[in-house]
């Protein structure tokens, strides 16, 4: 999508939120504590990478973004944990699980947002996490359950690492795909609550005038053509934009 940026030089029009300000309060932290595991929510179309980016690049933090290119869709859960930790073995010039524990905790955090999630929208010929995780059917389940066990396993090493993850889990069959920490009503609040208790979570949502002006960031248009976008697409103004561009 259009409106869907890529990395922080994209960023270029930005409206500050109650959303954002809670991000940029959590992000302060990352720079003077180790072993944070921080969960960026939110629902698809409302700007969690354009937020975590503006934040980033705000506070001056040194981040380092995981990558993940996937060559099929055909992968197993053992396959994409070996080639994400292989990947950054490979992009910090390191052999060793000691050795990458060590570089990681050189930065300020280790994000995991859109290049690990939708590289494809990076280079064509790749496939996405997120694409990935609508062809395998329990596959994504047991990538989750081996990373849960790998962090019990080194946690100390753990302990000297922070980890923002750009958070989504996409439910529902493929061409109708909901998030469940966003699409479900009371049953995603309870989710985005549970998420809390162990882990950080900030939670990208906006009100209707944060929409409409988001929205009049990016496209020559009125508050109420915004307004009625909404009760279409709710506020998520990546959605609205894109609509809007297209006339539909």
């Amino acid at each position: 999508m259009k409106y869907k940026i890529k990395g922080p030089r994209e960023n270029q029009t930005f409206v500050n939120t109650r959303s954002y300000q809670k991000l940029l309060s959590t992000f302060k932290k990352l720079s003077k504590n180790r072993g944070q595991i921080v969960h960026v929510v939110g629902a698809p179309g409302t700007g969690k990478s354009s937020n975590i980016y503006a934040a980033v690049d705000r506070l001056g933090l040194n981040f380092y973004e995981a990558k993940l290119p996937l060559s099929s869709p055909d992968l197993t859960g053992g396959d994409v944990y070996q080639l994400m930790v292989n990947s950054m073995k490979e992009d910090l010039d390191v052999k060793s699980s000691a050795d990458l524990f060590y570089e990681l905790n050189k930065f300020d955090a280790v994000l995991f947002a859109d290049q690990f999630h939708d590289y494809h929208c990076l280079d064509e010929e790749c496939v996405g996490f997120s694409q990935w995780t609508g062809y395998v059917g329990a596959e994504p389940f047991k990538f989750y359950l081996t990373c849960i066990r790998e962090y019990f396993k080194h946690r100390s090493d753990f302990k000297r690492v922070n980890l923002v993850l750009q958070t989504a889990w996409r439910v529902g069959e493929k061409d109708n795909k909901k998030d469940l920490f966003a699409d479900y009503g009371v049953l995603s609040r309870v989710a985005v609550t549970v998420l809390g208790i162990p882990f950080t979570v900030v939670e990208i949502s906006y009100s209707q005038e944060e929409t409409i002006n988001i929205v009049k960031s990016h496209l020559n248009v009125t508050s109420d053509e915004v307004r009625q976008s909404i009760k279409k697409y709710g506020n998520k103004p990546r959605f609205i934009c894109q609509a809007l561009k297209d006339g539909s």
